[in-house]
């Protein structure tokens, strides 16, 4: 343990400086060949198998196993980017322990699924490693689509695109692409700078051009794209950030969870990256967990999570809860926050209140608990700013703060479609991101070529 991780309040250099890499070292270690062969091997190859049903993308999940036990994994890596393209990520972030694995029938009668994700991830890195193309460019149609934001739904639309011949044009407000997957997620299940290995693969098809450091409602409007370009996909993400709604939330050390996490995926020092020795983290979702378990990664002594209804509610995944517990990070429940104590303008604690359900509503009970905080994180939501649809022209359909699409993707505007986290019914998946990207694709490549116009 290193001196440092003793100062009090924020600091940097808390461990040393190996510890680090160890810390934030892959979180799931991939599969070798045996071990591959032997996974797949528990395989029962389901007719009409409930895996599948519950993959967001639909992959055939008995069908690239198989081809991994029968050892052809370039063929099982073709069937899994068929669906979705950006399934070596998806192998490494997707909660499937909610998803495929949850409903496996060796999980249903053994407690013990198939691990889907980690054999999803060992055909598609062999595929990525030998830069095994599979899909080449349609001859070019003239037909010009401008994609908003380079997060999965965004490439995964322009991916679609690029296959049909299309020329695609990405603008992505960051400078680096790959949205929350550069730099949204907790950095030990994406290592290796793999969100850009990624990029480069998608866009090696040809046809796609990214130009980063463009935002929309600032470089350039809505209105703009429709008039220059044949379609427009939008796949604008979240922006906003959810107030705690708590006395003193403008103290200094109460950090937003999304920036600071995107902060340290970027950092090429962990060490000279500041945290706090006492850490709150306000929220019960993904991005709760993220911060958590990294606060403690990065030297943090106690981290709380405190959330204000109960364990079952929770967004985080059980296997999350798990990992967060597993790196000593204490979960609270049924607790909301109520004021933040500062001293010199600093955070010092957090009062909490206990909550209680009544009737079908949540509600404060009125008693209190102080917890010591030097750093508190809000990780309690992201929300749309529909300000970048400013100046667009017609205003765009919404509704809960969100945009309204059909289920093809389009919005209320001709030419506009949308799809990831910022439409209606997004929920911060990134494989739900991919499939509504990928279907938006489809949409707009059969209005483009209707009637036999190409």
């Amino acid at each position: 343990m290193a001196e440092g991780q003793f100062k009090e309040g924020i600091a940097a250099g808390r461990l040393a400086a190996a510890q680090y890499a160890e810390n934030f070292s892959d979180l799931h270690p991939p599969l070798d060949h045996h071990e591959a062969l032997v996974e797949a091997d528990r395989c029962y190859f389901c007719y009409d198998a409930p895996c599948m049903q519950a993959c967001p993308t639909s992959i055939d999940i008995p069908m690239f196993i198989r081809q991994i036990a029968t050892g052809n994994p370039l063929g099982s890596a073709k069937t899994i980017f068929d669906q979705n393209i950006l399934g070596g990520m998806c192998a490494r972030v997707c909660p499937t322990e909610t998803l495929c694995e949850e409903v496996c029938v060796r999980e249903t009668a053994e407690g013990k699924p198939v691990q889907i994700g980690r054999l999803q991830r060992y055909a598609t890195d062999i595929a990525m490693e030998e830069d095994k193309q599979f899909y080449t460019r349609a001859v070019p149609t003239g037909r010009k689509i401008a994609v908003v934001g380079a997060g999965p739904a965004g490439l995964a639309a322009a991916h679609r695109l690029a296959r049909y011949g299309h020329d695609v044009t990405v603008l992505e407000a960051r400078p680096k692409s790959g949205g929350l997957n550069e730099y949204g997620i907790a950095a030990y299940k994406s290592t290796d700078d793999f969100a850009q290995a990624e990029v480069e693969y998608v866009t090696a098809i040809g046809g796609i051009t990214i130009e980063n450091g463009k935002a929309m409602g600032r470089d350039f409007h809505l209105a703009d794209l429709t008039a220059k370009y044949d379609a427009v996909f939008l796949g604008l993400g979240l922006g906003g950030i959810n107030a705690l709604r708590a006395e003193g939330e403008d103290a200094g050390g109460v950090e937003n969870a999304v920036e600071y996490i995107a902060t340290l995926r970027q950092a090429s020092d962990l060490g000279v990256l500041p945290i706090g020795r006492r850490i709150v983290v306000i929220g019960g979702g993904m991005t709760a967990v993220d911060v958590a378990v990294q606060s403690k990664l990065l030297g943090a002594e106690e981290v709380t999570i405190c959330y204000r209804r109960g364990q079952e509610h929770m967004n985080a995944s059980v296997f999350e809860q798990d990992l967060a517990s597993a790196n000593g990070v204490t979960i609270r429940h049924w607790m909301q926050p109520r004021r933040v104590l500062s001293e010199g303008g600093k955070v010092v604690g957090i009062e909490l209140e206990y909550t209680a359900l009544k009737g079908d509503k949540l509600a404060g009970t009125g008693e209190t608990l102080t917890l010591q905080a030097d750093q508190v994180f809000k990780a309690i939501g992201q929300t749309f700013e529909p300000a970048s649809l400013n100046g667009s022209g017609p205003s765009m359909a919404m509704e809960g703060g969100r945009i309204v699409v059909d289920d093809q993707g389009r919005t209320s505007l001709a030419k506009v479609w949308a799809g990831g986290d910022c439409i209606l019914g997004g929920d911060d998946l990134t494989v739900s991101a991919v499939a509504q990207g990928r279907d938006a694709a489809e949409s707009i490549h059969k209005s483009l070529t209707a009637n036999g116009r190409a």
